[in-house]
């Protein structure tokens, strides 16, 4: 039963302490959200992030929790360790020195990681630099000044003071993923995604009040909700399984191998970075013409605004170009194919080596096709539903796919601890495959 399932696990010391130890940074991490930079009109910057909804700013708003729109020293969030990241990942494929680090095992691992936080760092002088410089010509609609005290004492504070939180967000997050449970920058994420729900649901129950809603319309979001929530659990769940048979060999008296097993294939190999990457691109041009007053460039921005034909077609086009394009950086078939004929795996049907990885890149361009479907359908509803039916909250698809991607990888591990100490976990039959 579930509720035996979760019962358990309280009964298990280690995993008790892990969950505990992951809410407790959670909560501090919360707590460095409200915690403002010097120098700023908070009010002014209120109003200025009501008018900016839309923007690029959005985005980093929703990923930082709401911390951007408060300017607290977590304000730039964990996107600059994404982005360094992704960026690491992108120069393995070019730069030999770092493809053979990688291939190094932990020690080349850990060498990455230390690259990863070098760069998280430099993007978070570059981008802190950049908040100060843009907050000092910035004005609320109503005119006032967002920056009481401009000038280098501000920079300098408002860039220490970023670079600092979001080098202190980097280490609860691998604090987390170290000593708690599940993946500690994912759960950050998630945790600032969620930190905004209580507030749309009493803005939704406020508008149900005042009959600017009704409550037919209500349960009607409510249940498409949870179709779309479970939707997303079935396509994230989903694997292509290629069966794979490794050969007898005999080593000395004994024998090794002789087994049958499968590749699995993720459905949605991608994750969230596509339509993180494509809002971003996207909502690019619509933020730089907000600062500028040429009629033709106001009327780019707002055809490339949520709810248009313009920006959904380019949306989906942006979703198709980086789910074929991160899956071809992190997956690597010849890679998939040369591992197997070392340890005597072949595909039945399919000779080993070359055939084996065209025979595997044929099958994940097919499944990949799927997930951009997939991923475009999810990303692209809520923002029809804002923009047409008038939904009076949040409703983002990208926050949609973090949020249950996140709870089903951080279940999944859950679910491991409490079954590799044979007590029964959240499920009888089957599991919870995470996503990694």
């Amino acid at each position: 039963m579930v509720g035996s399932g979760f019962g358990n696990i309280f009964k298990i010391p280690e995993l008790k302490k892990r969950i505990l130890y992951t809410l407790a940074l959670l909560f501090v991490y919360r707590i460095g959200v409200h915690v403002p930079t010097p120098g700023i009109d908070t009010v002014a910057l209120a109003s200025f992030f009501a008018r900016m909804e839309g923007t690029i700013f959005g985005i980093f708003n929703m990923f930082s929790g709401g911390a951007l729109e408060q300017l607290s020293v977590f304000a730039l969030g964990i996107m600059p360790y994404i982005s360094a990241s992704i960026i690491l990942q992108l120069l393995t494929v070019v730069i030999p020195h770092l493809e053979r680090l990688k291939n190094e095992g932990e020690q080349g691992r850990k060498k990455i990681t230390q690259y990863t936080r070098y760069g998280t760092v430099i993007l978070s002088i570059i981008q802190g630099m950049g908040i100060s410089v843009g907050l000092e010509n910035m004005t609320s609609p109503g005119g006032a000044q967002i920056v009481m005290f401009p000038g280098w004492g501000f920079r300098l504070m408002t860039v220490l003071t970023l670079t600092a939180g979001t080098a202190f967000i980097m280490w609860l997050g691998e604090q987390i993923t170290e000593r708690g449970i599940g993946n500690g920058i994912s759960l950050i994420i998630f945790a600032g995604i969620v930190a905004r729900m209580p507030a749309a649901i009493g803005n939704t129950f406020r508008l149900i009040s005042t009959g600017e809603m009704n409550v037919f319309g209500m349960i009607v979001l409510l249940v498409l909700m949870i179709a779309v929530v479970g939707f997303i659990i079935f396509v994230e769940q989903g694997q292509r399984r290629i069966p794979v048979q490794y050969a007898k060999r005999v080593v000395g008296r004994r024998m090794y191998g002789g087994q049958s097993t499968h590749l699995p294939l993720k459905i949605n190999t991608s994750g969230v970075i596509p339509p993180i990457f494509a809002s971003s691109i996207i909502m690019f041009p619509a933020t730089i013409a907000s600062f500028i007053t040429i009629p033709w460039m106001k009327s780019i921005a707002d055809s490339m605004r949520p709810g248009n034909a313009f920006y959904e077609l380019l949306y989906v086009a942006f979703i198709f170009f980086f789910c074929y394009f991160y899956t071809a950086v992190t997956f690597n078939p010849v890679d998939v194919a040369d591992n197997m004929k070392k340890n005597g795996g072949y595909i039945p049907g399919i000779r080993p080596g070359k055939r084996t990885a065209d025979y595997i890149d044929r099958v994940l361009t097919r499944i990949t096709l799927g997930g951009a479907i997939y991923v475009s359908a999810v990303c692209v509803l809520p923002s029809i539903l804002i923009s047409k039916f008038n939904v009076p909250f949040y409703f983002g698809g990208t926050a949609l796919l973090i949020v249950v991607g996140v709870a089903i990888d951080t279940v999944a591990q859950m679910e491991s601890h409490m079954l590799t100490r044979h007590y029964e976990g959240f499920l009888k039959k089957g599991g919870i495959r995470g996503r990694r």
